[in-house]
């Protein structure tokens, strides 16, 4: 597999105009759109504005088509298996709507889901009646799988849902594996590809899968406000529909039926923002023609830099667990402020972000903490950056000692 050359490295970095701002290292919360994607956007905004929206959307009809193509070569897939939505969230919420709960069915998902997963599974809980169970970690961190594997035969739930890579935190799970297991059972599986897509290869035909949800804004470099849903053969067979299916996603055929499109865009509203939609497909062409599985091992090498360099931090305690780990890293100072650490290295024009306790209750309550500080690094990223990084963050922690010993 060829390596990023530095030459290589440099020409992504000159098509990312942010990298002469800022130190990015908050890719897992909206990374930096390369040139390509910004032009892509603008230019159907300026379209949009000079000839009108309806009429820019039928002029951008072939390019707007490609988009369920790409996204379906990104997944392995058929385009037929994908919906355009305005988020991750947007796309798990209308799977998560479309399965037919009642009183009394399992949803069986891990400790580590995403917050608003298990935010989501909560309400279902207190609307329909239906009882989540949590699937255990294996002491190391992440799930167990001869327990998902007992929990599966046991409860039959109706719906299990994974959270690929978490928020809080730099653990894989083996979604490979849980699809083997998962595979050709009734159970529908919805898996949270958020933080994975555009960090690592995704096969649908390993994953086995029901649906799977993706933002366009973090690891694929796409814009904010967009996201996609695969949606299994299996799932449009079944009929499963969003709970607030509208105009794109049926058609109205008498006083009182309508009937649900053949395909995954029966998940789609009438008004989306094409513009998005424009620039989510050339973030994933942008993706491809680097080569996901060069990103991944670029990925790996500049985390594990990091944390080596972390480690070596007095004070510092790195909280990620798993037998794999991505680019996300967790790590918390006891004793410290967690805004006065992102406010200092902002002032350094360094890019983090905080997860506190309720981003994460079960897995935070666990180690026993109450904040993190996150960083996340892409294949653009330089080594030196951490280096600068990792400087600044040893001002501000000796300049916090030094205060304590004045007072």
């Amino acid at each position: 597999m060829r390596q990023f050359f530095p030459e290589e490295i440099v020409r992504l970095r000159e098509d990312t105009p942010g990298c002469s701002n800022v130190i990015h290292l908050n890719n897992a919360g909206a990374s930096l759109m390369p040139l390509p994607v910004i032009r892509a956007i603008q230019e159907h905004i300026e379209l949009e504005g000079n000839i009108g929206g309806y009429e820019a959307s039928e002029n951008m009809h072939k390019a707007i088509g490609e988009f369920y193509n790409i996204a379906g070569e990104l997944l392995n897939t058929k385009s037929g298996n994908i919906a355009f939505t305005a988020s991750a969230t947007d796309a798990f919420t209308k799977a998560l709507s479309s399965v037919p709960f009642k009183k009394g069915d399992f949803i069986l998902t891990t400790n580590d889901d995403y917050i608003s997963n298990q935010i989501n599974f909560l309400s279902i809980a207190k609307r329909f009646g239906v009882v989540i169970k949590h699937v255990k970690n294996l002491p190391e961190g992440g799930i167990d799988l001869d327990d998902l594997d007992k929990q599966l035969k046991k409860l039959n739930p109706k719906l299990m849902s994974i959270t690929h890579i978490p928020t809080n935190s730099g653990l894989v799970q083996p979604v490979e594996e849980i699809g083997a297991i998962i595979k050709n059972r009734e159970t529908l599986y919805l898996l949270d590809a958020c933080q994975s897509a555009g960090q690592k290869e995704l096969d649908i035909e390993k994953l086995h899968c029901d649906f799977l949800s993706v933002a366009s804004r973090k690891f694929l470099r796409g814009p904010r406000g967009a996201g996609f849903l695969y949606v299994s053969d299996k799932a449009l067979v079944l009929g499963l529909e969003p709970l607030f299916i509208d105009m794109r996603g049926a058609e109205w055929t008498e006083k009182d039926v309508y009937v649900p499109r053949n395909d995954a865009t029966r998940f789609e509203d009438w008004e989306f923002a094409f513009a998005l939609l424009l620039g989510t497909k050339v973030s994933i062409e942008y993706c491809l023609k680097i080569g996901l599985n060069r990103i991944w091992v670029r990925i790996q090498y500049l985390a594990a830099y990091a944390r080596t360099k972390l480690r070596e931090i007095n004070g510092v305690r790195l909280l990620d667990e798993g037998r794999e780990l991505c680019s996300l890293i967790t790590f918390t100072i006891p004793g410290f402020d967690a805004e006065m650490i992102k406010d200092g290295l902002a002032k350094k024009k360094i890019n983090v972000v905080i997860s506190y306790r309720n981003f994460a209750v079960i897995d935070f309550d666990k180690k026993g903490v109450q904040w993190a500080i996150r960083i996340s690094a892409h294949y653009f990223n330089l080594e030196s950056e951490i280096d600068f990084f990792i400087e600044q963050l040893n001002v501000i922690i000796r300049n916090k000692i030094s205060l304590k010993a004045i007072f």
